[in-house]
Formats: C-alpha cells, structure tokens, sequence
C-alpha cells in the first residue's frame, strides 16, 4: 500500500499560533514527516522551544522560530519574506492563531467583540492575502483555516468567537473559488473540543489528554494530535479534490432525542 499521497516532506509550512496545542501538534507532524516548519506566535519566548525541541529531535524537517502578531499585517508580511529567505518557498500556510473568552452576548465589550474578531478573523485575512500573493507567484501551494463548530451552530456565551469563526468558513469557501485558478487550494477544520491546555482552562474540563483513547469511538473531546492527522491530510496530495471545504472533527454527533 502506497503512502507517498499523504506525505508532506520537503515542504515548507507556517503554522500560526504553534507555541501550544493544536498549532504545536501540527508542526511537530510535519516535520516528523520531512517538512521544513515555521513556529510562530506573538512572543518569541514561546515559540523558540517548541523549534528547539524540533531541531533537537530525530525529525527530518527543520524548525524555524518567528514572533508575529497576526493583526499586524506588516509582521506577516516580514512572516511570508523571512520563511522564504530562509527555505526557499512557501507551500503550506495553517492559520491556527485564535483567541476565545466566555461572555454573555448582552454584557461583552465592544473592545472584548473588536478583539476575538481581529485575531481570528481580520488575522487569517492577513495571512491568507500575503501567503497567496507568494503561492500564487511561485507553483501554488495548501492554506488551511482552522475555525470551530461553534462557527458552524453557535455556542453559548460564546457569540463573538462563534461570529468570527463563521466568518472564516465563508471567507474559506469565497477564497477556494477564486484562488484555486492559481492552484492555490484552500480548506478549512472545524474542530469540538480539543483537551489542549487552553479549553481545559477556560471549560473547566479535567483530566490529562494522555487518558484520551484514540482507539475508542465514543467519544466528544479529541486529542491535538487528531486534529494534525487532519492537517496533514488536507495539506497533502491526498486532499488534491478537496477545494473550500470546512471539515469538522468533533466525535460523537450530539443528537436530540
């Protein structure tokens, strides 16, 4: 059985939001399969472990680290040139960068809505814009949004995050269609919930993720890694017919009954 299609060695990928969870899965995935990765966020301090330990391990692919605020569209411009000074081009950019708080609809700021809608929103805009005008000029190339099913139905107290985040499955879908004439595919996840430190703090949810079985079906919270598998696919040949579509990872369907 061939699994050359789902390989994305000797790529180079900028993963967003990557010091943690689902965007740090992601970079350890590709480089563990051959990819030179960028691991970026908006402070250095948190970055430059996560491309230590990567260099520092048996991975194939190399791993730079970066600072950039998503919202600062100069910094993803300074992003896109420095990841092509130092790789040689651009052919995967995952816009994982995000940001959450619960608030009820009634009593949020107008400050709190401006920002969950700069970061998630406004900051994949950024990035998406720039990464294309490379990937365009050069031989195309795989941008991957990352939302949330609170993007697709709604989440309590969550009307802000959810309103960005079906911003940029939209935004996805548009994009794919215009974009794709330069082979430029885009695509996006819709993740549940996802033991990363992040949700378990702002959730309240308790255990360690390691306590999470893959092997088991039933279940409504993943593991980071799984949401990499994802990724990785998406950013693969294997995905080369899967064109602005938002592919949600979320378990068990919750029914009403």
């Amino acid at each position: 059985m061939t699994r050359s299609q789902f390989s994305v060695d000797g790529q180079t990928a900028v993963v967003t939001g990557s010091s943690s969870g689902i965007g740090k899965a992601i970079v350890e995935r590709f480089a563990d399969d051959g990819a030179n990765v960028v691991v970026t966020s908006r402070e250095a301090a948190n970055v430059e472990p996560v491309a230590d330990e990567i260099n520092e391990s048996d991975a194939p692919g190399e791993a730079l680290a970066l600072e950039c605020d998503v919202t600062d569209r100069g910094a993803v411009e300074e992003l896109v040139r420095t990841t092509v000074d130092e790789f040689g081009s651009l052919d995967i950019l995952v816009n994982n960068a995000g940001a959450s708080f619960q608030a009820s609809p009634a009593e949020i700021s107008e400050n709190g809505w401006k920002t969950i809608v700069d970061i998630n929103l406004h900051g994949t805009f950024h990035c998406s814009q720039v990464a294309y005008e490379q990937m365009s000029a050069d031989s195309g190339g795989q941008i991957i949004n990352v939302a949330s099913v609170a993007g697709q139905r709604g989440s309590k107290n969550m009307s802000h995050y959810g309103a960005a985040k079906a911003a940029v499955i939209n935004y996805t879908t548009s994009v794919a269609a215009d974009w794709s004439e330069d082979d430029v595919w885009v695509n996006c996840i819709a993740p549940g919930l996802v033991a990363t430190e992040g949700v378990r703090t702002q959730m309240g949810i308790d255990g360690d993720v390691d306590a999470i079985d893959r092997s088991r079906a039933d279940r409504t919270i993943g593991r980071p890694e799984e949401v990499a598998d994802l990724a990785q696919f998406l950013a693969s040949p294997a995905s080369s017919y899967i064109v602005g579509e938002t592919v949600t990872i979320k378990g068990v369907p919750r029914l009403e009954e």
